[in-house]
Order: C-alpha cells, then structure tokens, then sequence
C-alpha cells in the first residue's frame, strides 16, 4: 500500500478539503490523508519552521549544492529562461537562480497555499522588475494552466526541496512526465533529490526533538476540524515517523493513542488503539533509483551535485 499523492483540483486548491476524498481515505485500510492537507497558511509557517531546524538537514545540504554550482546550473539553463517553480514555498532557492540567470524572461511560482504565493510573487516582482511574474495557484500535481509565457524562452523547471520523494517511484515517473510535456522539447529541469542514509540520520529530520514535525501533522487534524467540522481531540493522536527500508521511504503517521470514535463531515469514523492515518510518504533515492526515475519520466540527466557530506542531490535533466 502506497499514500496518496496530491491530487486536489486545481480550482480549489489548499482552500476546501473535499469531505468525500478524506471520508474515503479514513474510510481506507489502512486510513490516509492527501500531503496536500498539510499546507494551509498555518502549515506552511511550520514547514518554513521544520526547514531551520538542525535535524532537518534537506534544507541546508541542497542551499550548500546551489551555492556551490549556482553560476554552472544557470549557464545550463542559457538566457532569457523562464523558470516555472514547482512547490514555490517561502521563495528562498529561487532567489539563488533568478540573481544568477542571464536575463530571465519570466518566472511563474505554483503553490497551494495562496497567502504565501502572493507574498512571494510580490517580493520577487519588485526584486526583478524587468522579469515577468506571474503566480498559478494551484495543486501542482494536478492539471493546471500556465500563463502565457515570453515568446522564445527557454522553459526551464524548478522543483527543489526533494518534494519528487512525497510520490511513489511510478508516480513520480508519470509527474516527470507531464513536468516534460509541459517544459516542451528544449525544456530543462532542475531537480532536488534526497539520498538514501542512515535511517537514523533520516528519523530525527522527520521527528525532530522541538516538536515541530509532529505539530505539523497534527495540524492536519486541525483543518480537518475548521474546515470540515470535524472532531478531532488532539491529544489523542500523536505523530509517528517509520524509515521503511524495503520501499526506501519515511513513512509519517498519525497514531491514535486509544480507542475511539471520530465524527468527520458528520460521518463516525472509528479508530482501534494504535491504529494510524498515514499522511505522508518520502521516498529516498540511491543512484540507480535515481537513474531509473530519470529515465522513466522522459529526461536525460546533464549533471548531478551532491553536497560534501552526500546527503542529497541537485540534478540538472533534459530531454
């Protein structure tokens, strides 16, 4: 058994969980949640959070690799580029980019959660007034609709953050692919991917000791109840993090600490002691996996960074 990956649609995205698909997944076996509930404005502040903590070395090791080869990945993207960013989050990366990009064209950041896309968009617009800016609200894996872009340029991906592992291997591959049709025949991509290690190395950055990964995931229960009237009592779930190493996965879980019974959108939802929501998966990679997701989403890889201490990757793919 897989999580599902994120496939809200766009027209509403991150704004109104849709009660019939989180009733069929707690309705599951085993139940589950979409990762795209983890990102409303609150949940986007304790990401930004998670990203600062010294457990959660992603942030950093990728930062190092960018820092390191910056001036290379933007000679491969060539002039004029105009960058589509996948997950824009808090806009720190991209700012790394678009400052070393020979006169970009454009930039279109797609995220789910609105109150942090505006900023951003804002921010970068006055930081690069000669680039065009134009934000896509919208779940990024799910169908959406580009804005028009500069005639000429080059459309160049940016997915970072290794956001590529919240997908199984085969839907990673089929995203890779329609990242590829959309990019067009000279499209590039610039991809984050995080290695295989350690498991305990890879445990504490998804259950680190302030807290702050679990208030993460209990604050999709949290929504769950605003926007859903549910009701969930906190204080009887508790965040699990499982280093799966046969699918080469974190596995992050809600743990129901006793038995009960839950009322969601109306609907009892019953939970027996122990028994988990699993709300999210991130798949780790090894070279080979790595080479075959590759090659299986349609790109060839151009060059790959990995940080000194080889905890992640930067990949630069064509097709």
């Amino acid at each position: 058994m897989t999580a599902p990956a994120r496939r809200d649609r766009p027209e509403s995205p991150a704004a109104a969980p849709d009660a019939i698909a989180v009733l069929r997944g707690l309705s599951g076996r085993p139940k589950m949640l979409s990762p795209a509930l983890f990102y409303d404005d609150a949940g986007a502040a304790l990401f930004e959070r998670i990203t600062t903590l010294d457990a959660y070395y992603l942030t950093r090791a990728e930062l190092e690799i960018l820092r390191a080869h910056i001036a290379e990945i933007a000679q491969l993207a060539g002039a004029g580029a105009a960058v589509i960013e996948y997950g824009s989050g808090a806009g720190t990366k991209i700012r790394l980019l678009l400052n070393a990009l020979d006169r970009p064209a454009a930039y279109v950041p797609i995220d789910i959660s609105e109150t942090q896309l505006a900023r951003v968009a804002a921010e970068l617009s006055a930081e690069h007034p000669t680039v065009m800016v134009q934000s896509v609200h919208a779940d990024y894996s799910a169908p959406f609709r580009l804005p028009e872009l500069p005639a000429g340029s080059r459309r160049v991906g940016f997915f970072p953050g290794s956001t590529i592992g919240n997908f199984t291997p085969a839907e990673a591959a089929d995203f890779l692919r329609g990242v590829r049709h959309t990019l067009g025949p000279d499209g590039a991509l610039i991809l984050g991917v995080d290695r295989r290690k350690d498991p305990d190395v890879l445990l504490a950055a998804y259950d680190d000791p302030e807290g702050v990964t679990a208030e993460f995931n209990l604050n999709v229960l949290t929504r769950l109840n605003r926007e859903l009237g549910a009701e969930f009592d906190l204080a009887r779930f508790r965040h699990r993090a499982v280093w799966n190493d046969a699918e080469s996965r974190i596995e992050m879980h809600l743990e129901s600490v006793d038995a009960q019974v839950v009322r969601v959108a109306g609907t009892p939802i019953a939970f027996a002691r122990g028994e988990t929501i699993w709300t999210e998966s991130s798949y780790k990679y090894d070279g080979a996996q790595l080479e075959q997701l590759v090659e299986e989403g349609g790109f060839n890889m151009t060059r790959l960074w990995t940080d000194t201490r080889e905890r992640f990757w930067v990949g630069f793919l064509q097709g």
